[in-house]
């Protein structure tokens, strides 16, 4: 189930906020910058890079995933490894809102997220 018109505007400020916290410098932006996505009930969080051999073209690395259950009100945190699946992020795999997952990424503590 997607989520309501309500709470997609509160994500997106929320999510817009935080990109606009953890941005590079305008003049850096071209070659770094933050984009998210948000698809039914999953919100994704992405870094932004030109692509090595073509500069034109953009590279996305997951840096986080977060999908939201209605039933149970509670939010499961996903990091993207190597194998470039995304893995619950066991540390703290559930969050009640939303603030909560992105106070959880920003401080990053085992490195999954930013590296």
């Amino acid at each position: 189930m997607a989520f309501s018109e309500f709470e997609v505007k509160k994500i997106d400020k929320e999510m817009s906020e935080y990109i606009e916290k953890i941005r590079p410098p305008s003049h850096i932006r071209k070659e770094l910058d933050f984009e998210y996505s948000l698809n039914k009930q999953a919100i994704e969080l992405f870094e932004v890079r030109p692509h090595w051999q073509d500069k034109t073209k953009k590279t996305y690395g997951g840096v986080f995933k977060a999908t939201y259950t209605k039933t149970i009100g509670k939010w499961k945190l996903y990091w993207m490894r190597a194998d470039l699946k995304w893995h619950r992020y066991e540390p703290y795999p559930e969050a009640k809102t939303l603030k909560e997952v992105l106070s959880v990424v920003e401080s990053d503590e085992c490195a999954c997220f930013f590296g």
